[in-house]
């Protein structure tokens, strides 16, 4: 990338530069785009042209406000469609975009890092909300002190390995409602409950690569599923999905169902509000126990 080159070049006074835009969704898809008649090609990415796409005026600070803009489209079957934007694989995708001497695309500038936020969509086009990197520090960080384990189940704090026997199940889907109830006639080896708090995830599908988290494992007349929330995809019979035990945050059942007491993140003993406001008493015990 020669920064350097394209100074000189827009110095000159007749310039050849147009705009090119990269997003690697979440799902590791990679698209390119670009303002210019012609497709160009530079850091292993194809921007093409004629998608449709463009981005207004780019809000940048020196300060720590988060740099924003918003990109403009076409919704196309060969670009940006409309069931990806609905089912969520462009949520949090990274966003790069350059400033760049089509004639040579070695000059070229990097003026925007970050990821699409907010999209709206109507009549055939969308509108996309371009936040800068300094959107992570909205984020908040540190250790939280609570009796909860504060860990994400298998993340690097908890170190525990998903992928152990008796923890997970690769089955097709027999009914599913709404993208959000799946039902099963059983489910052998794993008791009611048993996923409660996990993840599932579609393997297979319109739906490949999208997943939510587990609200309710139940068994009735057969075994339910319910997610927190549907999964935005048509999801049909046979369609393989997976299923993730799910951990409640208690230091019983990290002790117990995991076996992974080592690693616990959270403070079980940590003192309640009713120690805090507790007073000395001449008689009987005072050990923040019910009165009885």
């Amino acid at each position: 990338m020669d920064r350097e080159g394209l100074n000189t070049h827009l110095k000159s006074g007749a310039t050849t530069v147009c705009r090119a835009w990269e997003v690697r969704r979440t799902d590791g898809v990679t698209l390119g785009f670009t303002d210019h008649d012609r497709d160009l090609s530079f850091e292993g990415v194809t921007f093409r042209a004629g998608t449709g796409l463009s981005a207004r005026s780019l809000m940048q600070s020196t300060g720590l406000a988060v740099d924003n803009s918003e990109a403009l489209g076409a919704l196309s079957s060969d670009a940006v469609r409309e069931a990806d934007i609905e089912s969520g694989r462009y949520d949090g995708a990274e966003v790069r975009a350059w400033l760049v001497n089509w004639a040579d695309t070695t000059e070229r500038a990097l003026q925007f890092r970050g990821s699409l936020g907010e999209i709206r969509r109507a009549g055939g086009a969308f509108e996309a909300e371009l936040r800068g990197l300094t959107e992570g520090l909205n984020q908040p960080l540190g250790r939280v002190f609570q009796k909860p384990c504060s860990a994400v189940l298998g993340d690097a704090a908890c170190k525990f390995d998903l992928s152990t026997a008796g923890y997970a199940v690769e089955i097709d889907v027999e009914t599913s409602r709404d993208g959000q109830l799946f039902a099963w006639a059983s489910l052998d080896g794993f008791a009611p409950g048993w996923f409660t708090g996990g993840r599932l995830t579609v393997l297979g599908g319109a739906g490949e690569g999208l997943w939510a988290p587990i609200r309710s494992d139940s068994l009735n007349a057969r075994r339910e599923i319910t997610l927190w929330q549907p999964i935005r995809a048509d999801i049909q019979p046979g369609d393989l999905v997976r299923l993730s035990a799910g951990c409640d945050k208690r230091q019983s059942t990290c002790r117990l169902k995991f076996d992974n007491l080592v690693n616990y993140q959270g403070f079980p003993d940590i003192p309640g509000e009713d120690w805090m406001v507790a007073v000395p008493k001449r008689t009987g015990q005072n050990t923040g126990g019910s009165r009885r």
